[in-house]
């Protein structure tokens, strides 16, 4: 039986919700885990602000535009595909933000250059990405990949 569009609309803003709120959940954890070293520090940009707060505020813009990035894939039907990409996005917009708090908080301080700052901002942010952005796909996909998967 078909849905009508008013619960479509309410059961896409509802998955939609879900899943910003746990991208965001999952994305504040892998800043504590790959950048928390550098919680003590002081930001250049706001001497004022604290880590715990750009953390969360990156994690709630970050969550809000990859789920929006994830919405947009929700139409293709290969499972392996659709995980790979989302896995790519994870990567490259944990690693930028990774890289931008390392940044502000580090290395505007001292004199390190571009390639220093990319192989710091990976060597802390190497595991915690892998392990998370792994798991977060994982769990995204969990009903899709059990109906697939298990009889």
């Amino acid at each position: 039986m078909k849905e009508s569009k008013p619960h479509q609309l309410y059961s896409f803003l509802k998955r939609w919700f879900i899943s910003t709120i746990f991208i965001s959940v999952v994305t504040f954890l892998q800043f504590y885990w790959s950048m928390g070293t550098l919680s003590e520090r002081v930001s250049s940009g706001c001497i004022d602000c604290s880590f715990f707060e750009d953390a969360v505020y990156i994690s709630l813009i970050a969550g809000g535009f990859l789920s929006i990035v994830f919405s947009l894939l929700f139409f293709v039907k290969k499972i392996f595909f659709k995980a790979s990409v989302e896995f790519l996005f994870l990567i490259f917009v944990w690693l930028f933000w990774n890289y931008t708090l390392f940044v502000d908080r580090e290395s505007s301080w001292s004199t390190y250059d571009f390639n220093s700052e990319i192989q710091y901002t990976i060597s802390l942010s190497f595991l915690p990405v892998t392990v998370l952005g792994c798991l977060c796909v994982v769990i995204l996909h969990y009903q899709e990949i059990k109906a697939r998967f298990v009889s």
